[in-house]
């Protein structure tokens, strides 16, 4: 891919771009702009920000009503990364993949494939999609929040009650869901300190015996009353199971990427 094309939008601390390969023209990353920066209030409200641009850019130009997120926390996909995209870089690393009807090809589908067999969008079909893209997240940043500045004040109201904003349920071997505390299906009802929780129990989890860091999958409640779910699976380079593939076969994760 075009470098100069890469970049869709810059905001304070993250950038909505296209990945080098993208494995369909839903396919976008939010990534941090410098890796040093610390995850605190105001990235976390600069990630929710564009978030909502990104949502509101797939849907205007996409049609894109669902949207599933991958991400890998202290681990890299190693060979044929079956079941996750690859890595771009050491810098965190958000992969939307916007759904819609009318998709020639699936994020399941491709991320079934060794990476060196994922054919993914030809370059020459993706110009006139980024264009758009680019334009819709221009018109889209006024509608979301007034900006990355407001998100960041927005960020230290206060969050109601004293208790943990987020609890991890075992679900099985190297398996672990974090869910919020308040009823979320949607990644737009976040606070930033929501957000921070989440990471933090994603980092307080425990690395047992081999395990260098989690593949992520997170997932919008997609029935009514389903919550908004992150999928944490254990990862070693040398396990014996790709954890991924077995997940992938979860109807709610097939759900929202087959």
């Amino acid at each position: 891919m075009v470098a100069s094309r890469q970049l869709l939008y810059r905001s304070a601390f993250w950038e909505i771009a296209r990945p080098r390969h993208p494995l369909t023209a839903g396919h976008v990353l939010i990534r941090l702009s410098d890796p040093s920066t610390e995850f605190a209030h105001p990235s976390a409200a600069d990630w929710l920000f564009c978030h909502g641009l990104v949502r509101a850019a797939l849907a205007d130009v996409l049609g894109a009503t669902r949207c599933a997120i991958m991400f890998a926390h202290q681990w890299h996909p190693l060979g044929s990364a079956i079941g996750e995209p690859v890595a771009e870089s050491s810098t965190p690393t958000f992969h939307l993949f916007g759904r819609w009807d009318g998709e020639t090809t699936t994020p399941a589908h491709q991320l079934s494939l060794p990476a060196h067999r994922r054919k993914g969008e030809p370059d020459h079909d993706m110009e006139a999609t980024d264009a758009a893209m680019r334009e819709a997240l221009r018109l889209a940043r006024p509608e979301t929040m007034v900006g990355s500045d407001a998100a960041a004040s927005a960020a230290v109201e206060p969050v109601s009650g004293t208790g943990p904003l987020v609890r991890a349920v075992d679900a099985g071997p190297r398996h672990t869901v974090l869910e919020t505390v308040r009823k979320l299906a949607a990644i737009s009802e976040v606070r930033p300190a929501e957000l921070l929780a989440i990471g933090a129990a994603l980092a307080a989890l425990p690395v047992p015996g081999g395990f260098s860091g989690f593949s992520c999958v997170a997932l919008e409640g997609e029935e009514p009353g389903a919550p908004l779910r992150v999928h944490a699976l254990g990862r070693s380079a040398a396990e014996d199971v790709n954890p991924l593939e077995g997940l992938l076969n979860l109807p709610e994760v097939s759900l929202a990427l087959l």
